[in-house]
């Protein structure tokens, strides 16, 4: 099944180009005066998408896309796709000695083919028409699907150059979904993109939570797998956007990276882990620029994005003082303004509530307690993680070490750990009390406690 899909969108992708390559061909021959049969860009038939089961005709059907539109995508996509495509504008002007200045495009730094800009869009379509250029431009608003939806971008270009001298380039996503017949992209930590997915193999019976928690994270849930029935088959969107953001507040350890991970697991939506020391900058406006970066790549794909240790970002404005202290406060109200615009989830951690902005604590829809595990809790995270396939030892007291010793779950898990190293060096490699006890110790003097006897 998957391989007719393969072939199916191939074979939707090879008529696409086929039929740009006669659409540039055209515009070429009419732009240079040459024998062509048709007089207009706009008489040349597209191929029929309309019952086309590949994933392009499926992309084309869900945003219902303009021949016009479909030519944009094809120009913007030939680079990842068919680079010689668009060889055909290296032709250069023999009067200047160098490309046509209409043609637009930029040569890569290691692509060797055309890497098209709008102007080359707009040339396509319209070629010197300037009514023509008027009505095509609009496909390069910012409020077009294009650009709402993630599909592509117009980089902006230098100060003072020409709005359409931008390249336009499909945004990766979109790249992936086409390349590989609708795979999913889950982009790779950079600097661009300075954020990890979180993944976790565990399920929600190895996650001890209080109960009030445990409510407060299913509504979080319900939103996700409900949020259209409620907004748009009760008429509420008028009144509630789409996004929804919650605050973890607790101490370390207590499952607020855990929790996020298996919401994204249940739901099946991917989750961000946000790497703060790559976000924040001291310069001027990079703080911005980077969660602009990450937002505007998540703003089609609904993902999770988990902000943790989030006082770095997201703390109490101070007193405006001086100007450090004003570029400051500005940054907070942008992250303000970006989260409210945020369509998904926005899911905060922090160890301490009180360290966070209260303009931010106004706007969350939960702000959840994870508090640290009482005895009984404790209790069923010592025998949930030193169970089967665990090897133990059968006269380990599990009521007294949960009492005797307040530990989170991940402190418990370092513990583990600690106890596994110990026992692989025996020959009968079985946990005992010896090691969970000397595990114990070891992370009670992290903390600079010691064991109580």
């Amino acid at each position: 099944m998957e391989n007719k899909s393969l072939i199916l969108h191939a074979d939707a992708l090879e008529r696409e180009f086929k039929w740009l390559a006669e659409v540039l061909d055209t515009r070429l021959r009419l732009h240079f005066g040459g024998e062509c049969l048709h007089a207009r860009i706009e008489d040349i038939p597209a191929p029929d998408l309309m019952e086309d089961p590949s994933p392009y005709g499926v992309f084309v059907r869900r945003f219902r896309m303009t021949d016009a539109e479909r030519i944009v995508l094809l120009i913007a996509l030939a680079p990842h796709l068919r680079p010689q495509a668009l060889d055909n504008f290296y032709i250069r002007n023999r009067v200047y000695d160098r490309g046509y200045s209409e043609f637009g495009g930029v040569a890569g730094t290691r692509h060797a083919g055309f890497i098209p800009t709008g102007e080359t869009a707009i040339f396509v379509l319209a070629g010197t028409d300037m009514a023509l250029r008027s009505r095509y431009f609009r496909l390069f608003d910012e409020e077009h699907y294009f650009f709402r939806e993630n599909i592509l971008r117009l980089d902006t270009p230098p100060a003072d150059e020409p709005l359409l001298s931008g390249v336009l380039y499909p945004a990766p996503e979109c790249v992936s979904y086409f390349q590989e017949a609708g795979a999913t992209y889950i982009p790779g930590y950079s600097s661009q993109f300075p954020a990890r997915q979180i993944t976790t193999r565990l399920e929600w019976h190895d996650l001890i939570l209080d109960a009030q928690t445990l409510t407060e994270v299913r509504d979080i849930q319900t939103w996700i797998a409900h949020y259209q029935q409620i907004l748009v088959d009760w008429n509420l969107s008028r009144l509630l956007n789409a996004g929804y953001k919650a605050l973890f507040y607790g101490p370390p350890g207590t499952g607020k990276s855990l929790t996020a991970a298996l919401i994204g697991k249940e739901v099946g939506r991917e989750v961000f882990r946000i790497d703060l020391s790559q976000v924040v900058s001291k310069y001027i406006g990079e703080t911005e620029k980077n969660l602009a970066g990450i937002f505007d790549r998540a703003s089609n794909s609904q993902w999770i994005l988990f902000f943790d240790e989030a006082d770095a970002l997201f703390g109490k404005r101070s007193d405006t003082k001086d100007a450090k202290d004003r570029y400051a406060n500005q940054e907070v109200a942008y992250l303000l303004q970006r989260i409210e615009d945020y369509a998904g989830v926005v899911i905060l951690a922090t160890n301490l509530k009180s360290n966070i902005d209260e303009a931010f604590l106004r706007r969350f829809h939960s702000v959840v307690y994870f508090p640290a595990p009482g005895p009984e809790q404790r209790k069923k995270l010592w025998q949930n993680m030193f169970s089967s396939p665990v090897r133990t030892a059968a006269d380990i007291d599990w009521n007294h070490i949960a009492a005797k010793y307040e530990m989170t779950g991940g402190t418990i898990l370092n513990v583990l750990r600690y106890c596994a190293l110990q026992a692989v060096q025996r020959e009968n490699p079985e946990i005992n009390t010896e090691d969970i006890l000397e595990g114990i110790k070891k992370e009670l003097r992290k903390e600079g406690k010691h064991i109580i006897s």
